[in-house]
């Protein structure tokens, strides 16, 4: 009898006139979602490796080391064809600077303004918005609509346990949707081979783990309907009731999580944290020029004394006022990134306070687990910033070894000699060398990497509120079944 209740739950859903519009829009929906990213991941690729080429080409171009920059670019992931996450949002490049720490720019929706508005579709915002709705459009009439037809009366006249009904019906519900939804899934998959998409063995674990977790949402959407339907007596009122609770699951929850948590935890804004570095930096700068001036009056009154100023005394001269702007550089550099680093912890306690507030959605749960896996959560621009920061350092302590070692800081040096009843003379001198410099052995940008099991870690808890999310639906809908009237 069980295997009959399943079978009649699956033909009802097959046969159903609004099936086949749901399965082609989803078909459609997805494969296209798929096609869209490995579109613009390939893009993305052609124009980071344009850039990296155009950033080695102006390194060796150099011809001085006291004046050379250089910018790192941050490399497109195949995971953000399923989710995009925040990787459209954060920026594409950083220029390695010694006056400032590593802040990543020009983010696509910068250049792009038009894609901020309408954001990119893909898989995982199709399985949160559309998936879940359709899931809640089948689902939210299961027992209420076969009590309105009589049918519901029939089924228990017959040897029926309530439990196998329930059961059987949350059962046929989930396999008239989940499987035929596989086959636009299986496509997309395809299409990725098709395209030559370079995954390693852990992006398809990854992939893996994020279907399983997309599959859970939507089978807590498909026992929620059920619920829904378990509660109430007429069609047209579970029908506003899952209404109304996709919506508060899907966009109210998660906007009034990360809303309470910046009304309880202040993060200052990046603007004050700017000022405070300006600030600080023309507090220095001002004093590292006053000492310049009254070093300059002093020598120059000692000159003035008789005492002969040679090439080599003023060359001193310039390597300590060179010694002295370094530090200052280093002291606004620690300084800024004191003030950063205050600002990411007080950022990171308001984010771990916004998204426990907002997990109490199970859609929240899901794009964030979603997101993890991908490697475009909110960490990766900390990420990022730490890796170039990093690589910074090594930069400039290798592009200091070689100024100290060749004697080229980038400094022009201006002497002026006077002959007895004879003409001024000037001369200019720089150690800027007219030839391009031998970069071979510069430090090279590594990309940070994160580890399989530092994507699934967080994802755990993730993973197990979907579960128990559909553990208290389906106890829900089970314990309101055994108290429904079936007349």
């Amino acid at each position: 009898m069980f295997n009959t209740l399943v079978q009649k739950e699956l033909r009802a859903i097959i046969l159903s006139p609004k099936f086949v519009g749901t399965f082609a829009v989803c078909s459609v929906l997805i494969i296209i979602s798929i096609f869209t990213g490995i579109s613009e991941y390939k893009t993305m690729v052609n124009r980071y490796e344009a850039n990296s080429e155009l950033v080695d080409q102006e390194l060796r171009q150099s011809t001085s080391w006291g004046r050379m920059n250089t910018k790192v670019y941050r490399a497109p992931d195949p995971m953000q064809i399923f989710v995009s996450g925040l990787d459209y949002d954060i920026g594409r490049w950083s220029s390695v600077s010694g006056e400032r720490g590593a802040k990543l720019k020009n983010s696509a929706y910068s250049d792009d303004p038009i894609y901020a508005i309408f954001r990119f579709i893909d898989f995982a915002f199709i399985v949160q918005f559309v998936l879940t709705l359709f899931a809640i459009l089948f689902t939210f009439n299961a027992i209420n609509g076969e009590r309105e037809d009589g049918t519901l009366k029939l089924v228990f006249s017959n040897s029926v346990s309530r439990a196998q009904y329930i059961i059987a019906k949350a059962l046929g519900s989930w396999l008239g949707l989940v499987i035929p939804i596989s086959i636009p899934i299986l496509l997309g998959l395809l299409l990725i081979l098709f395209y030559k998409i370079p995954l390693t063995v852990d992006h398809w674990f990854r992939i893996g783990l994020f279907l399983s977790l997309s599959l859970l949402l939507f089978t807590c959407f498909i026992i929620l309907g059920v619920f829904i339907s378990s509660l109430t007596k007429r069609s047209s009122v579970s029908f506003l009731t899952a209404l109304v609770v996709w919506v508060v699951f899907i966009m109210i929850v998660p906007r009034a999580g990360v809303m309470a948590a910046g009304n309880i935890v202040r993060v200052p804004r990046i603007a004050e944290i700017e000022g405070q570095i300006s600030g600080f930096s023309k507090e220095r700068w001002e004093q590292f020029y006053q000492k310049m001036e009254d070093n300059w009056e002093e020598n120059s009154v000692n000159s003035s004394d008789g005492e002969e100023i040679n090439d080599e005394a003023l060359l001193a001269r310039m390597e300590t006022m060179d010694s002295l702007r370094r530090e200052i550089e280093k002291e606004i550099d620690q300084y800024g990134l004191r003030l950063q680093e205050d600002l990411r912890q007080r950022k990171s306690a308001q984010e771990k306070l916004a998204f426990v507030l907002s997990r109490f959605s199970p859609a929240s749960a899901y794009q964030l687990g979603a997101m993890a896996l991908a490697g475009t959560d909110i960490r990766v621009k900390n990420r990022y910033e730490d890796a170039i920061n990093e690589y910074r350092n090594q930069f400039y302590q290798f592009v200091e070894r070689k100024q100290d070692e060749t004697g080229d800081n980038g400094h022009v040096m201006m002497a002026i000699t006077m002959e007895d009843d004879g003409p001024m003379d000037m001369t200019i001198k720089g150690s800027r060398s007219k030839d391009q410099l031998d970069i071979s052995d510069v430090p090279r940008f590594v990309r940070p990497i994160v580890s399989l099991a530092e994507s699934v870690t967080p994802v755990v808890v993730d993973f197990g509120l979907l579960i128990l999310y559909i553990l208290l639906s389906f106890s829900g809908a089970f314990v309101a079944f055994l108290r429904y009237d079936v007349r």
